[in-house]
């Protein structure tokens, strides 16, 4: 978990409308899948921030991210589809920043870092 200051108004966001009525870790997946799906307006451009393998050291990779994945995908983490080099797949929502997506969809991902983060 990094340590991450808490966020007043994104913690009413994310309780009174994201996990508002979940009473389980499912109802909260399920929660977040609709918020995102709902929220993102897909496609937009993004970049892929991951880890490489036993390094220091991230790779940044331009994507486009064409829509959430499947429910199925998303249980125990959100994960988007991306187009990159003529292939799509799913990639974990946690390794995307989108600085030129709308505000909309710009909020939606940090909202789902800051949950990440936070260690929700």
């Amino acid at each position: 978990m990094t340590n991450i200051a808490q966020d007043p108004e994104r913690e009413e966001r994310i309780t009174m409308q994201i996990v508002v009525d979940a009473y389980d870790s499912e109802e909260q997946v399920m929660g977040w899948y609709y918020y995102l799906q709902d929220t993102m307006q897909f496609p937009f451009p993004a970049i892929r921030v991951n880890q490489k393998r036993n390094s220091t050291a991230e790779k940044h990779e331009a994507v486009e991210v064409v829509g959430m994945a499947t429910e199925e995908e998303c249980e125990q983490e959100m994960f988007v589809e991306i187009a990159f080099e003529g292939d799509e797949f799913a990639v974990p929502l946690i390794e995307v920043e989108a600085p030129a997506a709308e505000a909309k969809t710009q909020q939606a991902i940090e909202d789902w870092h800051y949950w990440v983060n936070r260690g929700y």
